[in-house]
């Protein structure tokens, strides 16, 4: 293994960013000069991937390095609140500076967290989140979703107004506190954008005058469509069936633009790095919580097995780094945890080995492995839980009661040949199914998980009660900002 040098770790993290809306992923038509420049300087991993797409157990896996079902991290109701260590837990245990700026969708402001300090977190509403994502069945359609579509546009949102305060409060950081440490510090930065709404300053979409250049998303008409009934009923839950070609185009060039302002807010962190004089001992992680299909497949948003939705971008940098490689490894957000361990040089104890997650560095460096990746969803939209594994060429999609899918992503990268069901894929299929069973116990979580969403909504009142009295949000709100 190469040496490992402890350093500083910056760790910035957006939501919702689907990996091919970035020029060092491939993408021609999107300006993110800051994070392309990161690539070019650093690594790049093509194949990364959350362990859930959705929100809070994402970050719940984010935090503890572990899958989130092992903890009861099932939806967007039930949050992280500092039940299990994370590594900031693990940090300050050894003295070790560790500071969050921004979204992390935690259940509260909980110093069992980990955090040394919390600065405008933005975590789940009221520490109750959205229970609505917890209801799963075929009743219910939240045309909040659509809506989120067909309102993209111009304009100023509290979403944007935090992430500039984000950025400031970052920059501030690194010039005035991140300077003379005993300790190697790290300074979590937590980005709301590209999440919808898909509203963006007149400057971001002028970046993309021509709605026409615009790539029309993979398999958008009706008769491309993979019709597996799980992802039928989910593009009927979200009230996405006739969004028109138009209407796509211009929901994905605003989000475009979101990905350019984002973007923007990370040049702001990277520069102060810089002019702190930071940059020769500080290692710089950048990812997202999931990804948004942004209209592929019929489908948008998060909420399901596809690559625009559970693979994330994925990119460290560092003095110590390689610059401007690429990394076919696969690897999760299960692997922040052991990764930010590795980077400050703390050594892992016996708990930590027990985690699913590896270090990134030495993927970093060159070294190659044949991993496995782990995803799983119990949340709005999907009647019934999913599971999806990437491994070599192969993912494989298990949804409990129902088909699998089986795609070759080396042969097939944009997902439109599901060989599930083709002849000659069985003994692929059966391998994939028994790897899955080391790892989860499918129609357990499914039972379980249910379980749980039924106890949350009966302390609401029962189903029919919270749907009588709740009004349905999207958007977890924005702390009070200094001034306001």
């Amino acid at each position: 293994m190469p040496e490992n040098k402890p350093m500083n770790l910056v760790i910035i993290l957006s939501d919702q960013h689907n990996k091919r809306m970035l020029g060092c992923y491939g993408n021609e038509k999107i300006k993110t000069p800051n994070l392309d420049r990161l690539g070019a300087e650093g690594v790049c991993f093509d194949n990364a991937y959350c362990n859930s797409p959705i929100c809070v157990p994402s970050r719940a896996v984010f935090a503890t390095g572990d899958f989130a079902s092992r903890h009861g991290y099932w939806d967007n109701a039930h949050a992280y609140g500092g039940e299990v260590k994370s590594w900031g837990g693990r940090l300050s245990e050894e003295g070790y500076s560790v500071t969050a700026i921004g979204k992390l969708h935690y259940k509260n402001e909980s110093p069992r967290t980990g955090f040394t300090d919390q600065r405008i977190p933005l975590n789940i509403k009221n520490g109750v989140g959205d229970v609505y994502g917890a209801i799963r069945d075929k009743e219910i359609t939240r045309y909040q979703f659509r809506d989120a579509l067909l309102t993209a546009g111009a304009g100023e949102s509290d979403y944007i107004t935090y992430d500039r305060e984000v950025a400031r409060r970052s920059a501030e950081y690194l010039k005035t506190e991140g300077i003379g440490k005993e300790k190697p510090f790290v300074l979590y930065v937590g980005f709301v954008t590209p999440h919808f709404p898909l509203i963006v300053p007149q400057e971001y979409l002028d970046l993309y005058p021509d709605e026409e250049a615009i790539r029309l998303p993979v398999q958008f008409e009706p008769e491309e469509w993979n019709h597996h009934p799980v992802v039928e009923d989910y593009r009927r839950y979200c009230g996405t069936e006739q969004v028109s070609r138009t209407q796509a185009i211009h929901a994905i060039r605003t989000y475009y633009a979101l990905c350019s302002f984002m973007d923007e807010q990370v040049g702001v962190v990277i520069k102060a790095l810089q002019d702190a004089g930071l940059d020769g001992c500080t290692r710089i992680l950048y990812s997202a919580d999931h990804g948004d299909t942004m209209g592929d497949h019929g489908v948008y948003f998060k909420s399901t097995m596809y690559e625009g939705s559970v693979g994330i971008p994925l990119i460290l940098k560092g003095p110590d780094i390689p610059a401007g490689k690429r990394q076919d490894t696969i690897v999760s957000l299960a692997d922040v945890y052991p990764t930010v361990l590795d980077c400050v040089g703390i050594e892992a104890d016996e708990a930590d080995r027990r985690l699913p997650g590896s270090s990134l560095i030495p993927y970093a460096k060159g070294e190659k492995e044949e991993r496995t990746a782990f995803s799983e969803y119990y949340s709005q939209g999907i009647y019934t839980a999913m599971f999806m594994l990437r491994k070599g060429p192969y993912k494989y999609v298990h949804y409990v009661g129902e088909r699998p899918q089986l795609f070759d992503l080396e042969k097939d990268p944009l997902e439109q040949e599901d060989l599930a069901e083709r002849p000659g894929y069985e003994k692929v299929t059966g391998l994939m199914y028994d790897e899955l069973k080391q790892i989860a116990d499918a129609e357990h979580l499914e039972e379980e998980s249910k379980a749980a969403q039924r106890r949350l909504l009966e302390a609401h009142g029962g189903r029919e009660e919270f749907l009588r009295n709740f009004k349905p949000t999207l958007f977890s709100p924005i702390p009070k900002l200094d001034g306001e």
